[in-house]
């Protein structure tokens, strides 16, 4: 049997540890060196030579101060042999060289033994200097973690149970580090939450998924800790064990949540300003602010406004505002029963008892925070039903605007719902501010709104003349609340001759100024229309007008006008437009018995305003019993959708079996019902979205026998025959006593035609409500009336005319002039 030589006798060689398993030791390199009394290497263990490089066979037998690094003194081995003498071990720090030559700075411990023998022999253990620094201060900041650290830390053995606790933790659980070593969540944690948490750090240990940030309810209810866990594993990943941080975060929990609170508030007063900004409504206003007060705010809400608020009249004076009703207009409540009911009645009128907290807060515009139902007393319905609800906090709060008082917002709160307090009466204050204001707008908006129809009704026609052969109807319906009064208007203005004019506008722009500039518009097309004016030529001169009529100087007219002469005798229209859309003409087959409506395709012309636009004409004859029907864009137009879409849908309804035939008034209301649905029945409220001014007539002829024409040659006895043919007609008509008046006027026309214009001569004459003679030429240039001398046979003819007619007038036409005058009947 053979002995390794570097091995003293009676030491047993221990095997080599296996290459899976790893300690501490492997990090630190501990190695392990024999030395005789004189310092001679008997033995060199493996980490020796893996720490220094000296195989065995090298360093056993060798001086230790043969590998002492230079520098070191002679005399350092004797002390350290001196120090062991004395002491039996000795502790300190060597530099030794490492075979390539670099230096190891080395910790070393040395003790003095005996063997078995009594023979004196050294045992050193070198650990590598920097490795035991680092080691040292890894344990170091472990221990000033556990000692100094603001967090709880516990490390837990693989049983879950606490070995190692420093005093924060134990602080957190009133308790000291001995209390609580040995236990395990379970003993620790409250009930409710501990087998959870005890759960879950099961799961840590065996997934090694850690857990962080779990906020947990401390043991008193109170306060709130954030548990983070970790697995502990060694070098060799074997599991050591479960690491547990605790933070206590109650005042960051309370932090967040008034952040998360003012969060809420802040949304809260972004979703009312978003949904109030567009309504101009008092009613919508107030209904909708209950909504969005409950639940989120409030369990129960009440919006209260002053009468005249909520009916758009003037405030109450300041003397006058303690007896002054309120309308209990908008009301919400989380759950609905019969206490509800009584407490938030919609629409109700309340008068509050002098001196009442409603009385005050609504006389001082201060707002009331009630803690108790009870300082109401218990006589009223309403506090009753509200007692039977569990109410036991009340905000009172003054809707004010623009230093004026418009009524009261009462929120309250049941159950076990947290009492308001003075946070709460904050926000609810920039709530009843902000709702104030769009309140005091829609009510300054219905005042504006009410005078520009007030106008506007005004300036429209207030009855509407039904002229022989024509039935009409009409409908003016103002855009609903939140679009402004616009410019439209609609007039029927008869004409001479039994003839009448249909008109439909529209000024641009909305508002007072635009009903104002609609006004004389209207009053223009009016002027000009007596003056017998072709239609193309009447929007001429209105064009040419547009400056004067506009509301400024440095403002422009603008504006969509359709203007049409209908002539029952022949049945005849004329039609003329400026930028308007078409009207529409209704007729029927006779042979089906089917309506069909059709757009007029008129030229389109420039809107009033423009200028430097011709005007264009259409002559057409219509059918007996068609419908015209004329209309602004605010019946078809419709916001995302082509103009003809709107078009085809009115031509459509019209056509409908049974629509065109019936009475004007029904189909006016069919009209405005089915096209613009919101309008209600007769162009009730809310309206659409744009003023509608619609016109239909029924345009019919003359009855058999009411007219008579006759066209005489340019010749010396065209006077006679037009006197004998007149007088033949009269007397046929039972009208002898209009006959010398009649005869006389047609013979200075006709003579007078006969003088200056050298052509054909017409005569017509119309039985209605009066008698219409009219006597046309080729001649355009219209006869004017002067004074004749007294000797002189000629230029008494008109004077003559205007002596014994009603009236009379000229009017140019396509083919030259007319003179007409009336007569009334016998």
């Amino acid at each position: 049997m053979t002995t390794n030589p570097s091995e003293p006798s009676g030491l047993t060689p221990v095997p080599p540890a296996r290459s899976d398993e790893r300690s501490l030791l492997d990090v630190l390199r501990v190695a392990i060196i024999m030395l005789d009394e004189r310092g001679t290497i008997r033995l060199w263990s493996p980490m020796a030579r893996e720490l220094l490089g000296w195989h065995d066979r090298d360093a056993v037998g060798r001086r230790l101060t043969e590998l002492l690094a230079p520098g070191h003194a002679p005399a350092t081995v004797g002390r350290i042999h001196a120090t062991l003498r004395q002491r039996r071990h000795w502790r300190g720090r060597l530099r030794l060289r490492h075979r390539d030559g670099h230096i190891i700075p080395l910790e070393g411990r040395a003790a003095l033994l005996l063997d078995a023998g009594g023979t004196p022999f050294i045992l050193a253990n070198l650990v590598e200097t920097s490795r035991m620094t680092g080691i040292e201060q890894d344990l170091a900041a472990f221990d000033a973690l556990f000692t100094a650290s603001a967090l709880g830390i516990g490390i837990f053995d693989t049983e879950q149970r606490l070995v190692r606790v420093n005093e924060t933790l134990a602080r957190m659980h009133d308790a000291t580090p001995d209390d609580l070593l040995g236990k395990t969540l379970l003993d620790i944690l409250p009930a409710p939450t501990a087998p959870r948490i005890h759960a879950m750090q099961s799961d840590v240990l065996r997934t090694g998924n850690p857990v962080t940030d779990l906020v947990v309810q401390a043991g008193d209810g109170v306060r709130a800790h954030s548990m983070s866990f970790g697995r502990l594993t060694d070098r060799d990943g074997r599991t050591v064990g479960v690491s547990s941080t605790v933070m206590d975060v109650t005042a960051r929990r309370e932090a967040l949540a008034r952040i998360e609170r003012a969060r809420q508030r802040l949304a809260m007063l972004d979703d009312i300003g978003s949904s109030l900004g567009d309504l101009l409504d008092v009613h919508l206003i107030a209904g909708s602010l209950a909504q969005l007060l409950v639940p989120r705010f409030a369990d129960y809400t009440a919006v209260e406004l002053l009468a005249p608020v909520a009916e758009g009249n003037d405030l109450p004076s300041a003397e006058q505002l303690p007896d002054t009703p309120v309308l209990q207009l908008g009301t919400a409540a989380k759950q609905h029963s019969v206490q509800t009911d009584t407490a938030l009645e919609a629409g109700e009128t309340i008068t509050f008892e002098p001196g009442s907290p409603f009385s005050t807060v609504l006389r001082t515009g201060h707002p009331m925070l009630i803690d108790s139902l009870a300082t109401l007393g218990s006589d009223s319905p309403k506090v009753r039903a509200a007692l039977d609800l569990g109410v036991h906090s009340m905000l009172i709060l003054p809707l004010r605007a623009r230093g004026t008082v418009l009524g009261l917002i009462i929120l309250t709160r049941a159950g076990q719902r947290a009492a308001f307090d003075r946070e709460d009466q904050a926000l609810a204050m920039e709530v009843a501010g902000r709702a104030a204001i769009s309140l005091d707008n829609a009510r300054l908006y219905a005042r504006e709104r009410e005078s520009a129809l007030t106008l506007q009704r005004s300036l429209l026609p207030q009855s509407v003349p039904q002229p022989p052969g024509v039935a009409v109807s009409h409908r003016y319906v103002p855009g609903s609340v939140g679009t402004e009064v616009g410019g439209d208007w609609f007039d029927v203005i008869p004409l001479a001759g039994g003839r009448v004019a249909f008109v439909v506008g529209d000024v641009m722009g909305h508002g007072l100024r635009a009903a104002a500039t609609m006004g004389r518009l209207r009053t223009a097309v009016r002027t000009l229309a007596g003056l017998e004016l072709a239609p193309a030529e009447l929007l001429r001169r209105v064009d040419d007008l547009s400056e004067d009529l506009a509301q400024a100087p440095d403002d422009q007219l603008w504006a969509t006008c359709l203007y049409a002469v209908y002539d029952p005798a022949s049945r005849e229209c004329v039609l003329a437009k400026a930028g308007h859309l078409p009207p529409v003409l209704l007729t029927r087959d006779d042979a089906t018995g089917l309506w069909s409506a059709d757009p007029l395709d008129l030229p389109s012309g420039a809107p009033l305003g423009v200028g430097g636009v011709p005007f264009e004409e259409r002559r057409i004859t219509v059918p007996e019993g068609s419908v015209l029907v004329l209309y602004t864009d605010g019946l078809i137009e419709t916001r995302g959708e082509s103009i003809t879409v709107g078009l085809e849908r009115l031509c459509t309804l019209l056509s409908e079996r049974g629509t065109p035939g019936g009475p004007l008034d029904e189909l006016c209301d069919r009209i405005v019902e089915g096209l613009t649905p919101d309008a209600g029945p007769g162009g009730g409220a809310p309206g659409p979205s744009d003023d509608i001014a619609l016109l239909a007539a029924r345009l019919h002829g003359l009855p058999e026998g009411s007219a008579a024409e006759w066209i005489f040659a340019p010749e010396p006895h065209a006077p006679r025959k037009a006197r004998r043919a007149v007088r033949r007609a009269l007397l046929d008509w039972d009208l002898e006593p209009l006959v010398d008046t009649t005869v006389l006027l047609v013979s200075e026309l006709v003579t007078n035609s006969l003088r200056y214009a050298h052509g054909p001569v017409g005569v017509r004459m119309v039985r209605g409500t009066s008698l219409l003679v009219e006597v046309s030429d080729l001649l355009p240039d219209p006869p004017h009336e002067r004074t004749s001398a007294l000797l002189e046979e000629g230029g008494r003819g008109l004077r003559l005319v205007a002596r014994q007619s009603r009236r009379w007038g000229t009017r140019q036409g396509a083919d030259g002039k007319t003179v007409w005058f009336e007569l009334l009947l016998p």
